[in-house]
């Protein structure tokens, strides 16, 4: 399912049950008459073939509040250029809700396409606390949190057990057993995605935040990655490359390539999002019952994840906020919220969720994804963020495929982002 495959992105598709459960505590905002009426929803291709029999729930219990799906490609650079065309279109859209990558929310609220919402219509002290963060830009909230996602380490528990070696913590522990374990077992070491897309962006970002660098401050206005963190997250993935723990070939992998090749029995260590763990256990795979994860590691000890998922948005345009907002709530609520995981095996946003004992027995993942998720950070956040992500896939690419040092690679990525700030 592509939709999922794209978590690194955050773009996820709603996959919920709507049983008329109608928020508790909403109130009209701003907007025409009592803000209520019909709505669309835009995401992007529902991939899971049972979206709009779900939604015909709320649109049962809610007949004259009733929710059209817009379905837009699956694609996210797609699906984010038919968003922006009809967010700039003036003051008509076709929009109402759009399910967005959490990466596009600083860019979306900045432009004006999407509505500031009152924090206390939404159980925003149920999530897990860095979610919040992705949905925020200059202190407001612009968006609702609907799913998250942080990278994981998977790993071949059966081959560290018959080494007696624990998995790594650590870079250097990483390395090591990449280097001395996999060739024995005829495996690759280490693979993440490093084709030059949102995918690299994401594993860069994780290198540098792991290391304890940054890549841009202040909402995008300052330019941080000139470091030695960050020189030292980028050197640690082109080492890979350079010293062979990192195939070659994975610099041509994104999620689904990366999680197939770890399936596959290739790998010993993948950094993937949680979808590559169901789909690594699931029956009939090669390595169900053998694989393990752990936080992705650092240079001394647990790194640092980029967080992914999806948020939920109100267009600026739209002329039934009130609707829209109990929508949003009732899509945050902890009905909803437990059937994104256990329908969607995507994974929520409420805190609570990840300590259940019934979910964890069906989601032996849910403690690391948890530790994960509130360890993690955002990406950098900018109103360009768009021309940001193409400059660090680019520039770090280059460093991965030997043809720039991580020194100059880092001086030119400062320079670049520098460009991208001042425009």
């Amino acid at each position: 399912m592509r939709w999922i495959r794209a978590a690194g992105r955050g773009l996820l598709v709603l996959v919920v049950v709507m049983t008329g459960y109608v928020a508790s505590g909403a109130r009209a905002d701003e907007g025409p008459a009592d803000g209520r009426g019909p709505l669309t929803l835009a995401t992007a291709g529902d991939l899971t073939g049972y979206l709009g029999s779900v939604l015909d729930g709320w649109n049962r219990a809610h007949p004259d509040e009733k929710v059209t799906l817009v379905e837009l490609p699956d694609s996210a650079d797609e699906t984010h250029a038919q968003m922006t065309t009809d967010l700039r279109g003036g003051e008509r859209s076709r929009f109402d809700i759009l399910n967005i990558d959490v990466s596009w929310t600083s860019e979306f609220a900045a432009h004006g396409w999407i509505r500031p919402l009152a924090r206390d219509r939404f159980p925003l002290d149920t999530f897990l606390p860095p979610v919040v963060d992705t949905a925020t830009y200059d202190g407001q909230l612009y968006a609702v949190p609907y799913v998250t996602n942080a990278g994981l380490l998977l790993y071949r528990e059966d081959i560290l057990a018959k080494e007696g070696v624990d998995p790594p913590r650590t870079w250097a522990e990483l390395e090591k057993q990449a280097k001395t374990i996999a060739p024995k077992y005829g495996l690759d070491g280490y693979a993440g995605q490093f084709l030059p897309y949102e995918g690299l962006t994401v594993n860069a970002a994780e290198a540098v935040y792991s290391a304890g660098g940054s890549i841009l401050g202040d909402e995008g206005e300052r330019v941080t990655v000139n470091s030695t963190a960050a020189r030292d997250g980028i050197g640690f993935l082109a080492r890979g490359v350079r010293e062979g723990w990192i195939p070659k070939r994975a610099l041509t992998f994104k999620e689904e390539e990366s999680k197939q090749a770890f399936q596959d029995g290739r790998l010993l260590f993948l950094r993937n999002w949680p979808y590559a763990y169901v789909g690594a256990s699931a029956e009939g795979s090669p390595v169900s019952g053998k694989i393990g994860a752990v936080p992705l590691p650092g240079p001394d000890g647990p790194g640092t994840s980029v967080l992914g998922g999806s948020n939920l948005a109100v267009s600026a345009h739209t002329e039934h906020p009130d609707s829209a907002a109990r929508l949003l709530a009732y899509l945050a609520g902890e009905r909803v919220q437990r059937q994104v995981l256990t329908r969607g095996a995507l994974p929520p946003v409420r805190a609570d969720l990840y300590e259940d004992p019934e979910l964890v027995r069906e989601f032996p993942y849910l403690p690391t994804l948890r530790e994960s998720v509130l360890t993690a950070a955002p990406r950098p956040k900018s109103p360009r963020y768009d021309q940001v992500s193409l400059a660090v896939q680019a520039v770090v690419h280059d460093a991965m495929s030997g043809r720039e040092t991580p020194e100059a690679a880092v001086r030119r990525l400062a320079r670049e982002l520098a460009t991208v700030s001042s425009r």
